[in-house]
């Protein structure tokens, strides 16, 4: 594994950073109807892949953009009493094509309710700005703040050695799947995942993310880089007690994918803030692919993409997690994850502080 200092650079604040300030808009509803998210929080940018198949066709269901701005799920995608954002996912769950894992989770959509760009199409995508054709995507970077807490994860795994088990994704960046990877992109990978992991019997869980070296799914040096933020990353097996976040803590995030450098803050009111940066055009380290994804198609994810797969294997991704597929059963059981979002925005990349 490659240490963290090589492919980033970091500094820690004091408390006194800037906060991160929930959205406290007040919205009616009608008698007897739940107020949908939208309403709320600006999706005007989002569709969202929910753990269901409500209408048996086989797939996933997705919510798109049109429609989500007047949508709420009892289980999986609704706002609390507060008018927070919620997102549950359980172990056992209808998936998403290439994945074991379920998911509550907004896709960014910048065409918004334009479906005549299509979804893969560069205009609903953005690309960093080195890249070959960049002013034909839907933008040059992109900007996401998120101010979140997460709930519960799985507290059950079949394999708890197993790096996936009682942890959950809460935002991220992916690539999109090219039709021919021969220009050296287009494998679908995911430059940064943004994780959560709690054990049980544990005071507190760590939050890390991930770079996922840009090769193809066969080369064996694909792999996931993880740097710590609060805590460990998804070796750590020690309680981080003071130096983690516990589960209802909240914390917040900010992707700033800025011209070719993704600058990522971290913030949390008792351990302070944490800035990071990485370039997206050169390789993390001497395995990685040597532009990093500077030929890709990129899109924010956020909310919950639980990671505690039931499926069993050798791969390091099945943790064997128990699962019924009865949303009430398995909650009761503990084995779900949820996360509660008090803000989420999308906007514009801006400039590092330090280069302004």
């Amino acid at each position: 594994m490659v240490k963290p200092h090589t492919i980033i650079s970091a500094a820690k604040h004091s408390i006194g950073a800037v906060l991160l300030v929930a959205a406290s808009a007040t919205v009616s509803a009608d008698e007897g109807k739940p107020v949908a998210p939208g309403q709320k929080f600006d999706l005007s940018y989002w569709k969202i892949t929910l753990p269901a198949d409500e209408n048996g066709d086989g797939k996933v269901d997705e919510i798109n953009v049109k429609s989500i701005q007047n949508y709420s799920h009892p289980d999986f995608f609704y706002l609390d009493e507060n008018g927070h954002m919620v997102f549950a996912a359980p172990n056992s769950a209808p998936t998403t094509a290439n994945t074991t894992n379920t998911r509550s989770e907004l896709r960014q959509m910048l065409r918004g309710t334009n479906t005549r760009i299509g979804t893969h199409d560069p205009g609903n995508n953005f690309a960093v700005e080195a890249r070959k054709g960049s002013n034909k995507f839907g933008a040059i970077g992109g900007k996401m703040e998120a101010t979140l807490k997460v709930d519960h994860v799985s507290i059950n795994a079949g394999d708890p050695s197993k790096r996936p088990s009682y942890s959950a994704v809460v935002g991220q960046i992916h690539a999109e799947k090219y039709k021919s990877t021969r220009s050296g992109f287009g494998f679908g990978n995911e430059p940064i995942k943004i994780y959560y992991k709690k054990f049980p019997g544990h005071k507190t869980g760590s939050v890390f993310w991930t770079y996922e070296r840009n090769l193809a799914k066969d080369n064996p040096d694909r792999e996931d880089l993880a740097i710590p933020v609060f805590g460990f990353d998804w070796d750590g097996k020690e309680d981080p007690g003071e130096k983690g976040i516990a589960l209802g803590e909240e914390f917040s995030y900010t992707i700033n994918v800025h011209r070719n450098t993704m600058y990522l803050t971290f913030h949390n009111d008792r351990l302070g803030t944490i800035e990071q940066s990485l370039s997206l055009v050169r390789a993390a380290d001497s395995k990685d692919n040597p532009y990093s994804y500077g030929g890709d198609s990129l899109y924010f994810k956020a909310g919950v993409y639980n990671q505690c797969s039931t499926r069993k294997g050798k791969s390091q991704w099945y943790a064997g997690c128990p699962g019924t597929g009865d949303w009430e059963k398995d909650k009761a059981d503990g084995n779900y994850a949820q996360v509660t979002f008090t803000r989420l925005v999308l906007s514009k990349s801006t400039p590092p502080e330090t280069t302004k």
